[in-house]
């Protein structure tokens, strides 16, 4: 292969250099990573994730993704918007998340926003109303960008329903996770498995529906 992005493994897949950097990347790679989610607890939990990896790395928070979903009660929408000042004082004390107390607080609010918002449709609709009719095609890792077009305008649609910690490159990397964009570079074996997007990059599907 003459990509030095992408790295053949032992199983004969093609997968890029970060992928391939640990076996917890390399599972999630696999398994979760631009595979379309579509249901309200399943995008909150992303989210929520997304917003504390803000300024670190995303191995720290896989290896505390348990540990987050004990301490956020499954990241069921409804359970975590009952959290009170207890409970941020709870969460501060747990050494197995991320003991922010920004982010802690916005999580518990970006809960009771995702319960407002069913009266819109739900934060599942609102996310995938954002998917761009055309996906990238990156061939390099420096091809990825950082946001888009549909992430500003969806960071700016979820900041003015209450949400915080969503800017656009936050939203970008949610975008990435949960299938909106297919960022997988053009070789690998990832590439185009979400089912969301045709051959020649154009949607296909829009989730949920």
């Amino acid at each position: 292969m003459d990509n030095p992005d992408l790295v053949v493994a032992d199983d004969g897949r093609a997968r890029p250099l970060w992928a391939v950097s640990s076996e917890a990347y390399r599972h999630y790679y696999d398994t979760e990573w631009g595979v379309p989610v579509t249901d309200e607890s399943g995008v909150f939990e992303r989210l929520s994730l997304e917003a504390f990896q803000s300024g670190l790395s995303w191995a720290t928070i896989l290896a505390k993704r348990d540990a987050f979903r004990r301490a956020f009660a499954g990241f069921v929408p409804d359970a975590v918007a009952g959290f009170d000042q207890t409970d941020v004082y709870r969460l501060l004390a747990d050494a197995g998340i991320v003991r922010n107390r920004r982010k802690i607080e916005a999580t518990i609010g970006n809960a009771r926003a995702t319960v407002a918002l069913r009266a819109e449709g739900g934060l599942a609709e609102l996310v995938w109303s954002h998917q761009p009719e055309r996906t990238p095609a990156p061939v390099r890792l420096a091809d990825i960008r950082t946001t888009s077009p549909e992430a500003i305008a969806l960071s700016k649609a979820l900041k003015g329903r209450g949400f915080s910690f969503v800017g656009p490159t936050t939203i970008y990397a949610l975008m990435q996770a949960i299938g909106l964009v297919d960022d997988h570079l053009v070789g690998s074996w990832r590439r185009g498995s979400s089912g969301v997007f045709g051959p020649d990059g154009r949607a296909i599907r829009t989730p949920p529906g």
